[in-house]
């Protein structure tokens, strides 16, 4: 399962120009599922992305997370994020999930960082999304487990 993880002062996602999940100060997730992944691995990452020290303290130094900052995530799933692109001109998308375990655990990630004590937003599954951000930094991470 990957994490792309971005510090945002703001974050929203529309489908057919209709605004579905929106947020303010946090992180904007875009989430990749791989067809090896598990609900242990969805609580996992959920867990480790609301404990990741991406936001500055009172000294500029990056030690607090999205909760110690009153924060939220819109999580937006990422297909493309399981692409393998080791070589060739066309990315390889044997890896991904199936579309039914992608959107179960999906889920089970969201329900997981509702748990981990973190206000979420999110997109649609497989729908055609626009994503708009303020990137605060910019900081970037990608996160795996």
């Amino acid at each position: 399962m990957i994490g792309l993880i971005q510090r945002v002062r703001s974050a929203h996602v529309e489908v057919a120009g209709e605004t579905i999940g929106a947020i303010d100060h946090g992180i904007l997730v875009l989430l990749g599922v791989e067809r090896d992944d598990s609900e242990q691995k969805a609580q996992q990452l959920a867990k480790r992305i609301a404990s990741y020290r991406i936001f500055a303290d009172s000294d500029d130094k990056m030690n607090l997370d999205v909760r110690d900052v009153s924060g939220s995530v819109l999580v937006v799933s990422q297909f493309t994020l399981a692409a393998d692109t080791g070589k060739g001109r066309r990315p390889s998308f044997s890896s991904a999930a199936t579309p039914a375990l992608a959107q179960q655990l999906y889920a089970v990630f969201c329900q997981a960082m509702v748990a981990e004590g973190v206000p979420v937003a999110t997109g649609q599954f497989a729908a055609d999304m626009q994503v708009h951000l303020v990137n605060d930094g910019p900081v970037t991470f990608s996160l795996q487990v």
